[in-house]
Formats: C-alpha cells, sequence, structure tokens
C-alpha cells in the first residue's frame, strides 16, 4: 500500500469485506477505505464491487474489487490467496454477504434452503476458513460476522433465514473460544431493520412494515448502513478484550417485538 494509508484508523491495516458492493458492506468498504486500510471488496456482483471502489476515491493499490461466489470454496480461497499475494497479510474479515427471503415456511422448498444456507451460513464458512491461517500465522485477526436479529430471536415468515443467521451466531461464539489463543477475535453483528437494498425489497411485499417498526422502536426510525460501519469499525480497529460476542444494532433492545410480525 502506498502512503496515502498513513492516516486514520486502521492504517497498515488490510480488509476483506464481504458482500461490499451494496448495503452495509458498501458502507464497511468506504469507512475501512477512509481510515486507511486496504480493502478487498467482494462480491457476486463485480460491477458493484468496482462502483465501491471507484466511489472510494483510491487507486488499485488501496482498494480493488473482486468477484466472488462465497459459497464457492474454489472461488473464496483463490480470492483469499490473491489478496495475500498482493498485500502479504488480512488483519479483518468482514463477513457481510447474504441473501434473504421473505415468505411462510410452509409456502417454501428445499431449494430455497439449500440457497440461504449456502450463502448466509457456508458463506461465512469459507472466508472464515479460508483467512484463519493467515491470522494465526500473524498472531493478529479481527473477523465480524453478520447474522441479525433475527437470528436472536426469530421472526415470522423468516424461518429460513432465522436458522442461518442463528447459526452465525453459534458459529462466532464457538469459534472465537478456539482461536482467541492466537490474538484473534471474532464478533457477530445483529442488525435490525437498516436502510438496505434488502430492506426495500421486503417493503414491496409488505409495505405496511415500514410504519409498524417505525412506531415500536424506541429510536422511531430504521438504520442507516453507515451507523453499523461504525460499529464495525470500533469492531476492527480495537476492542481487544471483546470477542464471542452478538453486538446489536437495532435501536433497542424493546424494537425486538417486531419480528413477531405475521
Amino acid at each position: 500500500m502506498n502512503s496515502e494509508n498513513a492516516a486514520g484508523q486502521l492504517a497498515g491495516r488490510v480488509a476483506v469485506v464481504t458482500g461490499g458492493g451494496s448495503g452495509m458492506g458498501r458502507s464497511i468498504s468506504l469507512l475501512f477505505a477512509k481510515e486507511g486500510a486496504g480493502v478487498a471488496v467482494l462480491d457476486l456482483n463485480e460491477a458493484a464491487a468496482k462502483m465501491v471502489a471507484k466511489e472510494s476515491g483510491k487507486d488499485t493499490s488501496h482498494v480493488t474489487a473482486v468477484r466472488v461466489d462465497v459459497s464457492s470454496s474454489k472461488e473464496v480461497n483463490a480470492a483469499v490467496q490473491a489478496i495475500l499475494a498482493r498485500w502479504g497479510r488480512i488483519d479483518i474479515l468482514v463477513n457481510c454477504a447474504a441473501i434473504h427471503r421473505d415468505e411462510r415456511f410452509v409456502d417454501g422448498d428445499e431449494e430455497m434452503w439449500d440457497l440461504l444456507m449456502a450463502v448466509n451460513l457456508k458463506g461465512t464458512f469459507l472466508p472464515t476458513k479460508a483467512v484463519l491461517p493467515a491470522m494465526i500465522e500473524q498472531r493478529y485477526g479481527r473477523i465480524i460476522n453478520f447474522a441479525s436479529a433475527s437470528g436472536k430471536v426469530g421472526s415470522a415468515r423468516e424461518v429460513v433465514y432465522s436458522a442461518t443467521k442463528g447459526g452465525v451466531i453459534a458459529f462466532t461464539k464457538a469459534l472465537a473460544r478456539e482461536v482467541a489463543r492466537y490474538g484473534i477475535n471474532i464478533n457477530v453483528i445483529c442488525p435490525g431493520p437498516i436502510e438496505t437494498p434488502m430492506l426495500l425489497d421486503l417493503y414491496k411485499t409488505m409495505p405496511e412494515i415500514s410504519a409498524i417498526w417505525e412506531s415500536i422502536i424506541p429510536l422511531r426510525r430504521t438504520g442507516k448502513p453507515e451507523e453499523v460501519a461504525e460499529t464495525v469499525l470500533f469492531l476492527a480497529s480495537g476492542a481487544g478484550y471483546i470477542t464471542g460476542q452478538p453486538i446489536s444494532v437495532d435501536g433497542s433492545k424493546a424494537g425486538r417485538q417486531q419480528y413477531c410480525l405475521t
């Protein structure tokens, strides 16, 4: 990385962000770049990843876009090896890639189950497994996974999605214990309703939910992707004595009742 990385909370660090081409992943990638990290923006949508890299205002020695299917071990491993060859280290991994389905459980099928499990749960497992050897060798790492408030309490019409996100929480708690001895901290963000393309898609099928959420969330609004990114930056830049924790970014615990809506 060049001299423009000299300032910022993440100066000298190298970060990998899956799902970095849109939503919360985009905000995280841009904030990390602003704070001086070398950032690999991974996304299935290569054009979106390239747009984020361009939007960062940094050159390709600082921010790079990589097309990756996080459910493919071949693609994930190739991307991680290329990043290591380019920068020599990986200090931070953010597993933000995810997909969502809003439907009654009885209307779903096995194909839907397999797809959500492949992207949301396996898509967390594969990048984590790929970066851990380098983090163990350097005796340092910060991994921030993404679950959901639905993974904590369950959500009607999101049964399979809730199952995948509950799995991410358990995965994080267990692995954090296993790798703590190597100086690696792993935590998991559990967002509430955040204004991302995924949320906008939900509004198309349940337009009434926006007003309902805003009436029961104590902060009286949905969250911004940038607010989630600020929490991720806190975990990535320091927070050395926090590991294995599901951290809610949801406007208040009192808002959990929203996930019982049908």
